[in-house]
Order: C-alpha cells, then structure tokens, then sequence
C-alpha cells in the first residue's frame, strides 16, 4: 500500500524459510530493496514472528522514497537499528 502523506509504501510482508530458525534483516532488507527497486537503507522491516514449527515470518516492511522522509517520519530508535543516526 502506497502512503503518499508519509512518503513511504508500507505492508505486511510473510517470509518462507524451511530449514532456516529465521531470517536475517539485512539479508532481508536486501532482497526487499531488489523488488522495490530502492536503496537498502530506505527499508525497514520490524515486527517479525515466526510461527509454531518455524518456516514462515510474518512482519511489517516500511520503503521511504527518500532519506529525509525516512529521517522525519521513522522513530529515533529504528533509525539507531540501522546505524543511521547515533543515541547519545
């Protein structure tokens, strides 16, 4: 879904991973910026569960359409997550 207001698309993403406990972020951010045809550090997934029996994750993908969006919109501590911005 395409939140123009927040220039971002978000959505709810389901992972399939048999064999593996789960799945890294990063290699996920990765391979969700290849679909989305952006950069690595405009996405941000969190919120992963792997279900009973493993195999399958189920989260939430924000995709910022730029940096400064990403930096006015995503909270301080998602942003710290993927060392764009420092906690003091």
């Amino acid at each position: 879904m395409t939140n123009r207001l927040l220039q971002r698309k978000q959505m709810v993403v389901d992972v399939i991973h048999p064999g593996l406990a789960n799945v890294s972020k990063i290699e996920m951010r990765e391979k969700l910026a290849k679909v989305f045809k952006s950069e690595t550090d405009l996405v941000f997934p969190f919120g992963f569960r792997t279900q009973f029996g493993g195999g399958r994750s189920t989260g939430f993908v924000l995709v910022y359409d730029s940096m400064e969006s990403a930096k006015k919109f995503e909270p301080k501590y998602r942003l710290a997550r993927q060392g764009l911005v420092e906690i003091k």
